[in-house]
């Protein structure tokens, strides 16, 4: 599809990392809002979820959308046949390709029990960040799902974190 193509050369611009941080979630969290979550603007391009983790250091609720790559059952670890994205997500902390950790990352660190709303669904989860061999394959799924994201990690020294959130 050219358009998607259009989309992830746009996508993986330096402009588009200093404007999307600003732009895109505010749409998304009024468009989820208006439509009683139902909608997320950014998910016409990718699948899409609004993380309401708990703050690092305020223990505050922090609504916040993201992208997101549904896994499928055998993926997750869970009961193969399950619907893609019923049962465990990964979650990209790009950043848009920014210098720092994006801080919905800090806060699952701090407090790994969330709830995301997908699909108008609110389900309690916990997030689990990848690592060693598990974050590998995981990053190569995701490159495979989305590619501008080498893009974002080719611009940072840091290693882009990567999160499995599964219901709890």
């Amino acid at each position: 599809m050219i358009g998607v193509r259009v989309v992830q050369k746009v996508s993986s611009t330096r402009g588009f990392a200093k404007v999307a941080p600003h732009v895109i979630p505010a749409l998304d969290r009024a468009v989820h809002r208006l439509t009683r979550g139902r909608f997320l603007l950014s998910a016409q391009l990718l699948p899409g979820v609004i993380l309401t983790s708990t703050g690092a250091r305020s223990a505050l609720p922090r609504r916040t959308p993201l992208a997101c790559m549904p896994e499928t059952g055998t993926e997750s670890g869970a009961e193969s046949g399950t619907e893609p994205g019923g049962e465990s997500w990964i979650l990209i902390g790009s950043n848009f390709g920014r210098t720092g950790h994006p801080a919905w990352t800090a806060n699952l660190l701090a407090h790994p029990e969330a709830t995301v709303s997908w699909k108008g669904h609110d389900i309690p989860v916990t997030a689990r960040l990848l690592e060693g061999e598990e974050r590998t394959a995981a990053w190569k799924a995701v490159l495979a799902f989305w590619p501008p994201y080498a893009t974002y990690q080719a611009r940072v020294e840091r290693e882009i974190r990567l999160f499995r959130i599964v219901r709890r």
